[in-house]
């Protein structure tokens, strides 16, 4: 990912309270074969919620834990860096705040423009432009002006971010009455919610305006109820958005393309919207019986219905026990930072370069947070998530599967929030047919420089970019078929779901199946002068850097290596396909895997003792056996002299580039049990973002440079440096934990954190002080057996399914 030539310049649910995979795929059988394959349509008419009978509110102070604030209004011209992000999982909105003109940008994760875009242009690339391959674009605005209430004329301004329960809020006062609005996106009632109440007898009066964003005409409904509009893109998706408005005083009425009210001591304003999108490629990813403003009409009416207070129990009693799943304490921050606000205090951390260990936790908790908002129920999360401030996102905000999607969930399992991964194994799902289909027409055509050389095809894969419909972007990518399979399966090693295992194997053995035709033969020589046939990848492209062409690049044999034997773990745990799967086995053993450079002392890139580009590339590509992989690490299972090799070559990548570069670089450190380097890198990506550079956003989005003072917000950074946090304190792979791999001395103090997933099958909790484990909690969500590992001690532990143990001091 982030190619920057100047055509391409590149640039991320508890399972408690998420349906089971046995009750989805019960769901999935009852509603036919679009939710076999890649769950339910997203916007759909859905049972009435369950209301909770007590409100599920957190108290003041128990809330202020996990709540950021600002001091000032976003501004309606910056608000991808100043807009604060709200999102039931499909709907996504930036707020803005202003006292007296409250905006809200509006998307739909399924708001694409483009198709499937299945042909190849001359020089073997496929289209990539916002007509053909597409582009996610905003749904509508929402402007909600306030009379009399200019930002000049109030006092005490406030606004926050509550993570634990999925609201945004602001105050005010403003002629002795204290204002208030809060903003929350409600998954079950599939609404986004803005109420307006006051404190000392003030009132609200002014305008509603909802307006579409691709030329669309609001209008009022024939009972004067709710305004709407409804249209359909060049691409055939229909599409619609509605809103209403309801006061216990005062007047509220819709008129024509807007509501006006007047007078009113409280205000709460409903708005939803969404697509005929449907994950069926059989049926051209549509839902022929969908009215998206009818449907739109509906949802709002109906929560409309309920008071806010309501409406918003019941999105705090579906948000909160989620976000709960995992708790966090990295130590204690001074009272002086404690008083700043959070933009601020980015501010004082880049600048005083003191350690801020509760701003450096609720980093982790925002990543959270947004992976809750945005990845629940409907297709995953691309390059900007579901938060648009505009109709042209950057590479279209599209899915590189060249590392931004896997990036955007390595988060999940790990933070306790395996059920937001569904919305990527169900993207996959959708696309295995048209990715099928477009594979075996074009993969080997003569215009594709990365067809194979045998003329063998078989299987699928991808291209560096893809979209919703089954299409793809730029390049051929033929390993992006391994990296989404490496990431389907540790979702497995995660939860130990065999239904889960069973339903994504159509998937892996495809990808199997293509290797196994790509693979290809050559000899190579020892440092002792002794040759073997082994076998390579075809010519490919190590992202994003070198020769466009190269045989057995470190990258694609890392991938297949480890495709090859989890499609053995696979097959062995569903008792199928065993005598293919020792085919696989047998060509496994023959791979060639990376070797030391004698002149650089690197891993190789290339089958090349040359460093073929450039030295602090943003792509650790060679480094994908390090990290996600773990065939590279610092035991004794790993030659040493490859050990060196790996910590040569990403010692040689740097500690500063883009932020989601940095992420990857500090979880790769932090599997080399480098702690200061891995917390540094996570430090480098909290430096405030000024004039576009590098960094944090006021919001904390991360922002890209781009150059020339323009940067741009790339959702991958929030997800992958909670992941490094989290991999610092947690390393796992089955069979195997170790806990405070690389704690930095900045968090050794004192600390804990609950709720992290242990592949193999668990969740581990675990209390530190003076940086040596004080108490550990493993419970089993389907493992039995595994090694926890602390301070050089290590313990077996055997636990059935659903049972937990707590043991004491390590070490």
């Amino acid at each position: 990912m982030h190619h920057v030539d100047t055509e391409h310049t590149e640039h991320t649910e508890s399972r408690d309270n998420h349906p089971s995979r046995r009750g989805f795929l019960a769901l999935a059988a009852a509603g036919g074969a679009a939710a076999a394959l890649g769950g339910l349509p997203a916007f759909t008419a859905s049972a009435a919620p369950v209301r909770p009978t007590s409100s599920p509110l957190l108290s003041a102070a128990a809330a202020a834990r996990n709540q950021l604030w600002w001091q000032a209004p976003g501004s309606a011209n910056s608000m991808i860096r100043q807009g604060l992000p709200v999102g039931n999982g499909r709907l996504g909105a930036l707020a803005g705040n202003d006292p007296a003109a409250e905006l809200l940008t509006i998307s739909d994760a399924t708001l694409w423009t483009g198709g499937r875009n299945d042909t190849l242009q001359s020089d073997g690339q496929f289209p990539y432009g916002r007509d053909d391959f597409g582009s996610l674009t905003l749904l509508a605005e929402l402007t909600v002006t306030i009379d009399g209430h200019d930002l000049g004329s109030v006092d005490n301004y406030r606004r926050s971010l509550d993570l634990a329960q999925g609201l945004v809020s602001a105050s005010y006062d403003l002629s002795g009455v204290t204002y208030q609005r809060q903003i929350f996106a409600s998954r079950p009632d599939d609404v986004i919610v803005l109420h307006f109440s006051q404190q000392g007898g003030g009132t609200y009066t002014g305008t509603v305006t909802l307006a579409g964003t691709h030329g669309e005409t609001t209008t009022a409904d024939s009972a004067g109820r709710c305004a709407s509009f409804g249209a359909c893109l060049p691409n055939g998706l229909k599409y619609g958005a509605a809103v209403t408005a309801r006061s216990s005083s005062g007047t509220v009425a819709v008129d024509g393309t807007s509501i006006s009210f007047r007078g009113c001591m409280d205000l709460t304003v409903v708005v939803s919207g969404g697509s005929d999108y449907a994950p069926d490629a059989a049926a051209g990813f549509r839902d022929p019986s969908m009215d998206p403003e009818r449907l739109a009409r509906t949802k709002v009416a109906a929560a409309a219905g309920h008071s806010a207070t309501t409406l918003l129990h019941t999105h705090v009693a579906d948000f909160r026990p989620v976000f709960e799943q995992l708790d966090i304490d990295l130590g204690t921050s001074s009272a002086a930072q404690r008083r700043l606000d959070t933009w601020q205090r980015v501010q004082a951390r880049y600048r005083d370069d003191v350690p801020d260990p509760e701003l450096e936790a609720a980093y982790l908790q925002f990543g959270r947070y947004l992976m809750i908002s945005g990845s629940r129920g409907t297709l995953p999360m691309g390059l900007q998530g579901p938060w648009l401030d505009g109709n042209d996102p950057d590479w279209m905000g599209d899915y590189h599967t060249d590392i931004n999607v896997q990036m955007n969930y390595w988060m999940a399992d790990r933070a306790g929030l395996s059920g937001c991964f569904d919305a990527f194994a169900d993207y996959c799902l959708a696309q295995l047919p048209s990715w099928t289909d477009i594979t075996q027409r074009l993969f080997n055509s003569p215009a594709n420089r990365y067809r194979n050389s045998s003329g063998k095809l078989a299987g699928w894969t991808v291209a560096i970019s893809t979209n919703p419909y089954g299409g793809g972007g730029w390049w051929w990518h033929p390993a992006g078929n391994a990296w989404l399979c490496q990431s389907l399966f540790e979702h497995y090693e995660y939860t130990q779901d065999r239904a889960y295992l069973q339903k994504i194997y159509p998937l892996v053995k495809g990808a199997v199946e293509f290797w196994e035709a790509r693979l290809v033969t050559t000899t190579v020589t020892d440092a002792s002068g002794a040759s073997r046939e082994v076998l390579i990848a075809d010519s490919d492209w190590s992202p994003e850097q070198g020769p466009l062409d190269a045989k057995g690049i470190t990258y694609a044999q890392e991938l297949v290596w480890n495709l090859f034997g989890n499609y053995h773990t696979a097959t062995q745990v569903l008792g199928k396909d065993t005598s293919y799967s020792a085919t696989i086995d047998g060509l496994r053993r023959r791979l060639y895997l990376p070797v030391v450079s004698p002149r650089t002392g690197w891993l190789e890139e290339w089958m090349s003792p040359d460093n073929l580009g450039e030295t602090t590339h943003r792509h650790l590509s060679p480094l994908i056996g390090l990290f996600p992989g773990d065939r590279i690490r610092p035991d004794d299972s790993t030659p040493k002299d490859i050990l060196a090799g790996a910590t040569a070559l990403l010692t040689a990548r740097g500690m500063n580039s883009y932020g989601w570069s940095n992420a990857w670089r500090s979880l790769c450190w932090a599997r080399l049990k480098n702690a200061e380097k891995a917390y540094q890198l996570v430090v480098n990506n909290l430096k405030p973002s000024v004039n576009g550079g590098n960094g944090t956003a006021p919001n904390l989005f991360d922002i890209m440079d781009m150059g020339q003072g323009r940067g741009i917000f790339q959702i991958d950074a929030n997800f992958g440096t909670p992941s490094a946090i989290i991999e610092m304190l947690v390393y796992s792979r089955p069979g195997h934990v170790e806990l405070l791999p690389a704690l930095p001395s900045a968090w050794a103090a004192s600390g804990s954190v609950s709720g992290v997933g242990v592949r193999g099958g668990f969740v581990a909790g675990l209390k530190w002080k003076n940086g040596k484990v004080t108490q550990v909690t493993l419970k089993s969500v389907g493992g039995r057996d595994t090694t926890v590992v602390s301070g050089g001690t290590s313990r077996k532990i055997s636990l059935k399914p659903g049972e937990s143990v707590t043991l004491g001091t390590f070490g």
